[in-house]
């Protein structure tokens, strides 16, 4: 059997990652999804538009509304962290500040989801 490799590929262990298809297929699934959840909240949008808290709160409490509201989050969300994941990688070259990004990224697109989602749900269940 033949190895392909270099020596110094051998000895740095550098390889493929094994991971740029499975991000460009979610990055590319979550745009797709985003064309018809985005409508829907533009459409949600321009239906509540100069309709007072209680009319908002009744239209949240519909389930079928509630749960399309937090997929707009939460695929909105997983698609600016794969958005700013890859801007980090190809433009940021220091590896201690690419880590530090790349955690940031991770946090604050977590928290953003889980504040939007509590605030949803809160209003959805009228506590």
């Amino acid at each position: 059997m033949t190895d392909m490799r270099t020596p110094l590929k051998k000895v740095t262990g550098l390889g493929s990652a094994k991971d740029g298809t499975t991000h460009f297929l979610r990055q590319r699934l979550t745009a797709v999804a985003n064309v018809f959840l985005i409508s829907f909240f533009v459409i949600l949008v321009i239906a509540l538009q100069g309709a007072d808290y209680a009319s908002f709160t009744e239209a949240l409490s519909n389930p079928i509304i509630s749960t399309l509201l937090l997929l707009v989050i939460l695929v909105g969300c997983l698609h600016m962290k794969l958005g700013m994941q890859v801007i980090i990688e190809d433009y940021v070259h220091s590896e201690g500040l690419k880590f530090l990004l790349l955690m940031g990224n991770v946090f604050f697109a977590s928290i953003i989801a889980l504040a939007s989602v509590v605030a949803v749900l809160k209003i959805s269940f009228g506590a």
